[in-house]
């Protein structure tokens, strides 16, 4: 099942049911007005949304034609939007380019932080730059969104609170980082506004690519129009997202529509590219001993797409602008 979420006037938009090819959509607002309200009921909303996106496919409803622009992100604002770092690759690779040392728990406890949840970008949406000093720069992942999770549940009884996927963009200010952990108290200037993908889908729409908790499929990635990454986002994830549930519920519980990210896609093999500029410098880094690709500037452009292996374009594109804040 695709879901998403159109403009309508509202802060938190109206909730549709979309056609796997992400030609059609048709209303929900008679099972449920929003992605938060379906999510809030999902037991017993699930299977008649189910129902109708089985109509919608067979032609029995009819549908709207998609346009991208009219859509938010699935969840255009959410209680929490907490984000790890499953990918060590990455964490390695940015630690080395901020001259700091990976943790020494790398490979053992997860590195997680909370964002901001209450102001989403809409998946075409243009990414204001107030300071092109401030090194803007896109990190590419996948996210889940949990229905209701209590505290203490185990990675073994995760998937159960899984109730969608969906395509990241974790916008980032990369030159704030550094003084911001200075300070021992973690990201919050350096992390703006997030961005979704405009469709999210259940994890049974993946089939065989659903593997343990990861999303076996590549992520791509294009900058400026030209090929800049499409890393395999599933047997790197170091911590699977069953993990990172463990992880994060370990101390409280979580409330439906909160969404966890995997962290930025990254693979050791460098034929297949980045998921984020910093990797790509420094990269340049340790080949060259300097940093040759700039941070975004404005008019740079990133789109970003996840699609299976038959082609389909599972959680639609992300598609944005860089324009002056």
């Amino acid at each position: 099942m695709k879901l998403g979420t159109i403009k309508n006037g509202t802060r938190d938009g109206q909730l549709v049911v979309v056609k796997r090819d992400n030609s059609q959509y048709t209303p929900a607002t008679d099972i449920a007005p929003t992605m938060q309200a379906a999510l809030d009921a999902w037991d017993d909303v699930a299977p008649q949304l189910e129902a109708l996106a089985a109509k919608l496919e067979s032609g029995e409803v009819s549908g709207t034609p998609v346009d991208v622009d009219q859509f938010h992100s699935p969840l255009p604002r959410a209680y929490e939007w907490i984000d790890g770092s499953a990918y060590i690759n990455h964490i390695v690779l940015v630690r080395k380019a901020r001259d700091a040392e990976p943790p020494a728990t790398l490979e053992t406890d997860p590195l997680v932080y909370q964002g901001g949840s209450g102001v989403f970008l809409a998946p075409t949406e243009d990414i204001p730059l107030p300071n092109p000093e401030w090194g803007l720069d896109f990190e590419a992942e996948v996210a889940v969104v949990l229905g209701d999770t209590p505290q203490g549940v185990k990675a073994a009884d995760a998937e159960k609170h899984i109730k969608l996927l969906m395509v990241v963009n974790d916008n980032t200010y990369r030159n704030l980082i550094p003084a911001e952990l200075a300070k021992n108290f973690g990201f919050f200037q350096s992390k703006p506004a997030t961005t979704f993908a405009p469709f999210a889908i259940t994890p049974d729409e993946l089939g065989e690519h659903w593997q343990e908790g990861r999303v076996d499929l590549p992520l791509k990635t294009d900058y400026n129009g030209e090929f800049f990454g499409d890393p395999d986002a599933g047997p790197a994830m170091h911590f699977s997202f069953f993990q990172l549930i463990e992880h994060i519920a370990k101390t409280r519980a979580f409330t439906a529509g909160t969404i966890l990210g995997s962290g930025t896609v990254s693979n050791e093999d460098r034929s297949r590219g980045s998921s984020c500029l910093s990797e790509k410098r420094m990269i340049e880094k340790i080949d060259t001993g300097e940093f040759k690709t700039p941070y975004m500037q404005v008019g740079d452009t990133v789109d970003i797409r996840m699609r299976d292996k038959a082609g389909q374009n599972l959680f639609g594109t992300i598609s944005q602008k860089v324009v002056k804040g």
